[in-house]
């Protein structure tokens, strides 16, 4: 089965590490790091999105490609790659400026709408700027599976306005599970979702299918280096479950594997060297 990432791409840049100045570096973005993770997994992935004619945006079509990733939909526009200036204390990131780029112009034309559609599951998220696809999607493909990362925006209004187009929705929860988002997620599925998650960092996940709430755990890693991309690994593992038939406990433990797979390493997929 195929997936198709649509939405964003940029380059988390670290200007210092515990205080040290560094120039180091890697290609993101949630839908970039759920495709890059979910084709890891043995699921043919597919980016739409739009990146810059510079030096980061060769590098970022030469990372994806690296992957084996589907990039017949990565356009390249003209000017600067979308770039986040980061610092790192210990684990805890601190953001600096991000320079949106290429990105704050960014189209999904009809063509970009019919390829995602003719995929069996399309992932987007709240930075992607692809939420207006999602109903074109849906209208062209009423089977196909959609979803969502929301973040911790969990008051954002594209909480809302996607909802009647989303399947599986992803939720980053700063708290542990209590009475707020057992109802939280509740209500997104009795709504129309199929399956709502919160995820609660190293506290583990909590979802709920419409019938139950399904907790689990995190998966022990031996060490942690940086945590970006833990989010957007769990959704990978997930939907490499849904994908596969997996229960949603199943989903929820291939998740938790993946995270702590990726929580070891600097980056935010495990990048072979070549």
């Amino acid at each position: 089965m195929r997936a198709a990432m649509i939405g964003d791409n940029c380059i988390d840049f670290y200007v210092t590490i515990d205080g040290q100045e560094v120039n180091r570096r890697y290609p993101t973005g949630n839908c970039v790091d759920t495709g890059a993770n979910l084709q890891k997994l043995g699921v043919s992935t597919a980016i739409i999105s739009t990146t810059g004619s510079d030096e980061a945006g060769e590098w970022m079509v030469r990372s994806l490609k690296d992957e084996g990733m589907d990039i017949s939909h990565l356009k390249v526009g003209d000017g600067p790659t979308a770039i986040t200036y980061m610092s790192m204390n210990g684990n805890d990131r601190v953001h600096g400026d991000y320079i949106e780029g290429v990105m704050e112009h960014i189209v999904f034309d009809e063509e970009d709408i019919a390829f995602a559609a003719s995929h069996a599951l399309v992932h987007t998220a709240l930075w992607g700027m692809a939420e207006n696809t999602l109903p074109k999607i849906k209208e062209k493909n009423p089977g196909v599976l959609v979803s969502f990362d929301y973040a911790d925006r969990l008051d954002h209004p594209l909480v809302e306005s996607t909802l009647p187009f989303v399947d599986y929705g992803f939720y980053s929860y700063h708290k542990e599970r209590d009475a707020f988002i057992e109802s939280f997620l509740k209500d997104k599925v009795d709504r129309g979702m199929k399956v709502a998650v919160a995820t609660f960092g190293d506290k583990g996940s909590l979802a709920y299918d419409g019938k139950e709430f399904i907790t689990c755990g995190i998966c022990p890693a031996e060490r942690v280096v940086n945590t970006v991309g833990a989010g957007d690994s769990f959704i990978s593992g997930f939907l490499y479950g849904v994908l596969n038939g997996l229960s949603v406990k199943a989903s929820m433990e291939k998740g938790a594997e993946v995270a702590a797979q990726v929580v070891q390493v600097f980056e935010p997929w495990v990048i072979e060297e070549k």
